[in-house]
């Protein structure tokens, strides 16, 4: 690429939270940006565009893929686990086609790739790989992403832990909250089911969804949405980082400060503590699955930190201030615009 070019990134999956919020930083940055998707310019289902998009980029960041806050009912599982295998070994074929190939890739992963963890962190180099359904998306995701020979372009698998913004995530934490189930979530005995048992060509795991006495002192790994921007821009700017990156705040929470602090975001001065049947039952409603509070995820961005990145909200509580602030001001700029909208139309 000369100087007076426009550098290019093939964008995957900027419907969402993460990738909005990516997509508009690398337009800040003066990037064009291409969009892929099943409803974008790019679709999927057309090799050949993709393959043009991808010819001559300098990046490219795959944020494709289901949400995971749902139920894992059969037909759930099955599209998480395709919506990311499928898209990343799409790129992955464009990427070995193009003649003048990326010189990045970055593609999203999760931190739930790791055991539950209530003894020690689990870092890069020495975190130990979980099982069952969650972890078998993660492994099989990542090995499409590093599967064959791309010599000219730089791998990196995001492994990001729960991202605190105004995505599915955080408004679940706060409408337990709000329902007065704000206090610690106890793990412990449920009905059997089979939703977390293994998946995809080598399933892990039991059969049954395993359960653990933690007391409330599971560990919460997070990062603020500020904080993943900065980190996709830090990776794509610092050659020497590639392979598996942990993308979460230095200062995990435990459950029980997680929803004290959450308590004091929303202004409820209680919250009704939850036994793993409780929850359930209240997540069959929302719907989501339990696993996204109960499992213990104990990890550390070691590789982050040991490259000089700064986090910007390390701190549990600010970041989760900063966010309901934010939600609240736009909910008030919405109210206020459709407010003007119907005194207009009212007055027209």
């Amino acid at each position: 690429m000369t100087k007076d070019q426009v550098p290019v990134v093939v964008l995957a999956g900027a419907s969402g939270f993460i990738g909005s919020a990516v997509a508009d930083a690398f337009v800040g940055d003066g990037y064009e940006v291409r969009l892929v998707g099943r409803n974008a310019p790019v679709r999927w289902d057309d090799p050949d565009a993709l393959g043009r998009a991808v010819e001559g980029a300098d990046v490219v960041v795959n944020f494709a893929g289901k949400s995971v806050n749902c139920r894992y009912t059969d037909r759930n599982r099955d599209e998480i686990l395709a919506s990311r295998v499928q898209t990343t070994r799409a790129l992955r074929v464009a990427v070995a086609r193009a003649d003048h190939p990326p010189r990045v890739w970055m593609n999203a992963s999760t931190a739930t790739i790791y055991r539950h963890a209530m003894d020690r962190a689990n870092t890069e180099d020495s975190g130990e790989i979980g099982s069952g359904f969650s972890v078998d998306v993660a492994t099989s995701w990542e090995r499409e992403l590093f599967e064959g020979s791309l010599p000219k372009t730089r791998r990196v698998s995001l492994r990001m832990a729960i991202v605190v913004g105004d995505g599915p995530a955080t408004r679940m934490l706060f409408t337990l909250t709000r329902w007065g189930l704000g206090g610690t979530q106890f793990d412990g005995w449920c009905p059997p089911h089979r939703r977390y048992r293994g998946i995809g060509d080598h399933p892990t795991g039991s059969d049954r969804a395993p359960w653990h006495r933690t007391h409330g002192r599971q560990k919460f790994s997070w990062v603020h949405i500020d904080d993943v921007v900065a980190a996709v821009r830090f990776i794509r700017d610092v050659e020497n980082l590639s392979g598996p990156i942990n993308i979460a705040s230095p200062q995990p929470s435990e459950n029980s400060a997680l929803m004290r602090t959450l308590r004091r975001a929303v202004g409820r001065r209680v919250g009704l503590p939850s036994l793993r049947w409780m929850l359930e039952l209240a997540m069959w409603v929302i719907p989501t699955e339990p696993e996204l509070v109960l499992k213990s995820r104990w990890v550390i961005p070691k590789a982050l930190t040991d490259a000089g990145f700064t986090f910007s909200h390390p701190n549990l509580e600010e970041a989760l201030t900063d966010v309901h602030t934010r939600r609240g001001r736009a909910n008030t700029t919405t109210t206020g615009a459709a407010r003007t909208e119907k005194t207009t139309s009212h007055a027209a």
